[in-house]
């Protein structure tokens, strides 16, 4: 029973932990790295190939991203999540490889015309095509047979539309554990979804901590705070503009807006547009309807019987084409304009950030969590200047957030869900949270709750029989320069590279093939060398 800690260890995203037991191998998330990272991760020791399961706590591209890649290295394996998660995958992972490759074209263009290289995406939508054939729907609260040795359990958690905490347990040379996996742990009495539920019992528990150092305060008034800042915008004469992430965030604003406007609460403006500009929040909005019985809380439900549809309104306008997103700007009446991604790190809304954040009339309302070093982040930090499209932009709009609106639950939220194991587990890993927010509330959960917490770093190995650690994880920090070379893409030649390792991992697998298919392989491969040896 060994677990190690591979991503999203003193650090907020890229969240992956492999767990080998009973003759498996398991993933727990496989997630993407989002802003800079701190510490270099450590790669996943094993071939691809040779995982059996992953389990997916959520659909969020900082907990699923690279699971298309994991599928282009040779992962075959199947994808356990709640049926929401699975659909939302389908159409995020889809959504993450557009970009990438949209991504590539554009770099490639410059590169082109400079001589440099050719930027090669990290995976295709093929690969992210592939990757979501693999996954099995599970509904919530039944307990699964996975394999000999291993069941688990999805628990709503309330972090997102299919959000999950996963229970493990797991029966090996006659020991007996249960682990917990947190994922992302919801808010409280946030609209649409439910509250998150309790889990009783565990010997580990790993829980995030996003937001492990502070608290969320009194819960404001959304609506009313939303009112003031659209009626003052509207006012001036501006836009307001949300970077939202598509999923979650997205459809949490139009429960919002739809209140405001069916209470007719913004004066002088009447019948003001409000712009989604989100191919994948349109189909996520889908999704949601899809799933709401599973998923949404009672009061979002009581709407849905009254025949009123919780996320949509007169007015909503729904931007899929790039075409259709461009003739935004070009409309002079005031309007909100809800647009990806959330923190500003690629997507349509950097399009609206550049036509509106130099003219002071507008307003950049802020609704969710920025990662340190995005461009939302630096925005919130009061940032004069950014760069949009290598040119420098002027900030001149306000600049405002909406306190208290996340789907991650506080300190105190993260407190009252550990608390709620009936007996203390053996040890808590605090992980998914900044550097030193991981070291402080694990600090916290000791000294003030009792419980044996450990803050691991990426590459740690625990023994799960003995609550022993078997290896020290990395706590060397990315120097700079390896910061701007991790950021600068995989080159032809780094995919050639990454491809001479797969062969090598095939060549591995070759042990227990016929002796005609080994020669038959080791025939081919000398042809191609044969081929380009010069």
């Amino acid at each position: 029973m060994r677990l190690t800690f591979l991503g999203a260890d003193h650090e907020v995203t890229g969240s992956c932990h492999m767990l080998e037991t009973c003759k498996k191998v398991i993933l727990v998330d496989c997630g993407m790295e989002q802003g800079p990272d701190i510490y270099e991760n450590q790669e996943i020791p094993v071939n691809p190939a040779d995982i059996d399961y992953v389990l997916l706590t959520h659909a969020h591209i900082d907990h699923s991203g690279l699971l298309p890649l994991l599928y282009k290295r040779g992962f075959k394996g199947t994808i356990f999540s709640t049926y929401a998660t699975s659909d939302l995958c389908e159409v995020m992972l889809r959504d993450s490889a557009h970009i990438q490759e949209f991504e590539a074209e554009w770099r490639n263009r410059k590169a082109k015309r400079a001589g440099k290289p050719e930027y090669v995406p990290l995976y295709t939508i093929a690969d992210a095509d592939g990757a979501s054939k693999l996954f099995c729907g599970c509904p919530y609260g039944e307990r699964i047979h996975l394999a000999d040795g291993i069941d688990i359990r999805f628990t709503d958690v309330g972090h997102l539309l299919g959000s999950a905490c996963i229970e493990v347990w797991l029966q090996e040379d006659g020991v007996e554990k249960k682990l917990v996996f947190s994922g992302d742990i919801g808010n409280l009495h946030q609209p649409i979804l439910k509250d998150p539920t309790h889990v009783e019992t565990a010997d580990y528990v790993l829980i995030e901590s996003t937001y492990g150092d502070r608290s969320h305060g009194p819960k404001p008034d959304y609506v009313k705070e939303l009112t003031r800042i659209i009626q003052e915008t509207f006012d001036r004469g501006g836009n307001v503009v949300i970077p939202s992430f598509a999923v979650g965030r997205t459809q949490e604003m139009l429960y919002f807006l739809r209140e405001i406007k069916a209470k007719k609460l913004i004066h002088g403006h009447d019948g003001f547009k409000v712009y989604v500009d989100s191919p994948l929040a349109v189909q996520a909005t889908t999704i949601f309807n899809k799933n709401m019985y599973d998923c949404f809380d009672e009061e979002t439900l009581a709407l849905v019987k009254k025949g009123i549809n919780p996320i949509s309104f007169p007015g909503l306008s729904l931007s899929i084409t790039s075409d259709e997103s461009k003739m935004i700007n070009f409309d002079d009446e005031p309007k909100v304009i809800l647009s990806a991604s959330g923190m500003c790190e690629a997507g349509r809304i950097r399009h609206h950030l550049k036509h509106n954040l130099w003219r002071q009339e507008s307003t950049v309302l802020f609704v969710g969590y920025q990662a340190v070093g995005t461009l939302g982040r630096s925005l919130v930090e009061g940032a004069n200047e950014v760069k949009l499209f290598g040119e420098p932009v002027e900030v001149k709009a306000h600049i405002e957030v909406l306190a208290g609106i996340s789907g991650h639950a506080d300190k105190e939220g993260l407190i009252s869900w550990i608390q709620g194991f009936r007996t203390k587990p053996q040890r808590v890993f605090v992980v998914h949270g900044e550097d030193q927010v991981c070291d402080t509330f694990a600090a916290c959960l000791h000294e003030e709750y009792g419980f044996t917490t450990t803050a691991p770093y990426t590459g740690e190995i625990w023994d799960l029989a003995t609550n022993s650690r078997i290896a020290e994880g990395n706590q060397e920090r990315i120097v700079k320069e390896q910061r701007k070379n991790a950021k600068a893409g995989m080159t032809v030649y780094d995919r050639l590279v990454e491809t001479g390792k797969r062969l090598m991992r095939l060549i591995d697998q070759c042990k227990g093939w016929t002796n005609k298919d080994i020669a038959k392989l080791a025939d081919q491969i000398q042809a191609l060398c044969d081929k380009w040896e010069k």
